[in-house]
């Protein structure tokens, strides 16, 4: 028995060796031939027992054994633990101080890329970090476009209470889904609660790409083909041009409501039909069209058989050719979206819906 089994917990003495022990502690020394008179043949194993843990140890006397106080004992099983523990500290000591070593050459280049205006940060955990950070620097509105239709569940989770803390601190924050987002459940949950607080929620179509901008001068967007990855946008310029591009996106959305009835579900319907009919003119392929509309590529497929029969098209081409001569006109170039709908305009909410 060594320190280790006294810290593991599975050195617990046996019953002869507590017996042993109980005997030791009542005289000064004891010799083996008088503690195998009192426990027999269990005597021998008893004092190995007590000997290891450091319980027992000979007196000057031949062949004589005294009892160790407890704590005596504990100092002499724990000295080598303790002594890993130290060597243990300063071993983490030594590279904490290697690594706060490289803090200045740390700073100094991303000054200069903050100077730059722009920083790439490829590790999920950090960017998510960094948007915890900036909610919570957040002082007057945070703009989010979420393409890719409903949100998963965790990510929604994980965004409800940031978002309710940034409302409740009277931050404006607006948001633009993609229409597809609307038929999911936890999507819907999540915007009955934000919209309650006062966040303005909208969908699209189609044209969204995945960004935050906060306070107007820090923008996040996605990274093409890098998965969890986000570009840092801190250049004037480009924050205003994202910006700008949310507006242009938001006047067209319509807002988000929190149900969805037969009449606003066949009119979503008809818009995700023309928005096909279109990109099948253009000639994309359907795992294209799937992600750019946030669905599935078997939803977009069965959209697609649909336009097809109804036209009467024998190809994808066709179809998108032949439905895009029966469709209605599109509002003319310039024409705000949201008027020619009759909506209330940019400054409606999604609870107005």
């Amino acid at each position: 028995m060594g320190a280790e089994d006294l810290g593991n917990g599975a050195g617990e003495l046996s019953p002869a060796a507590r017996r042993l022990y109980a005997f030791a502690v009542e005289r000064h020394s004891f010799a083996a031939p008088e503690a195998t008179a009192v426990l027999g043949a269990r005597a021998a194993a008893a004092i190995t027992e007590l000997a290891a843990a450091h319980l027992l140890q000979r007196t000057g006397e031949d062949e004589r054994w005294c009892a160790v106080a407890p704590r005596a004992a504990a100092a002499r099983a724990l000295a080598p633990l303790a002594l890993r523990v130290r060597q243990t500290h300063d071993e983490m000591d030594r590279l904490r101080a290697r690594l706060e070593a490289l803090v200045p050459q740390y700073e100094a280049g991303a000054a200069q890329r903050e100077t730059g205006g722009l920083e790439l940060v490829t590790d999920l955990g950090a960017v998510r970090g960094l948007i915890a950070e900036l909610a919570a620097r957040c002082e007057r509105e945070l703009l989010t476009s979420q393409p890719g239709g409903g949100r998963p569940q965790g990510a929604l989770e994980d965004a409800i209470g940031r978002d309710e803390s940034l409302l409740e601190r009277g931050v404006r924050m607006r948001t633009i889904y993609q229409h597809t987002a609307r038929y999911s459940r936890p999507t819907a949950a999540y915007v009955e609660r934000v919209t309650a607080l006062g966040a303005q929620v909208r969908t699209l179509g189609d044209g969204l790409m995945r960004m935050l901008i906060f306070d107007g001068r820090t923008g996040l967007m996605t990274v093409r083909d890098v998965s969890g990855a986000a570009l840092v946008v801190r250049e004037p310029n480009v924050v205003d041009f994202m910006a700008e591009a949310f507006e242009r996106s938001w006047l067209a959305a319509e807002p988000f409501p929190v149900s969805t009835g037969p009449d606003q579900a066949r009119s979503l319907s008809d818009e995700l039909r023309q928005t096909i009919v279109r990109m099948l003119a253009e000639g994309l392929e359907d795992k294209v069209i799937a992600r750019r509309l946030g669905m599935s590529e078997r939803t977009c497929q069965r959209h697609i058989a649909e336009i097809m029969r109804a036209v009467g098209a024998k190809s994808r081409f066709q179809a998108g050719y032949l439905a895009a001569l029966a469709a209605p006109p599109r509002p003319a170039s310039g024409a705000d979206p949201a008027t020619a709908r009759g909506s209330d305009g940019p400054g409606g909410t999604a609870g107005n819906a």
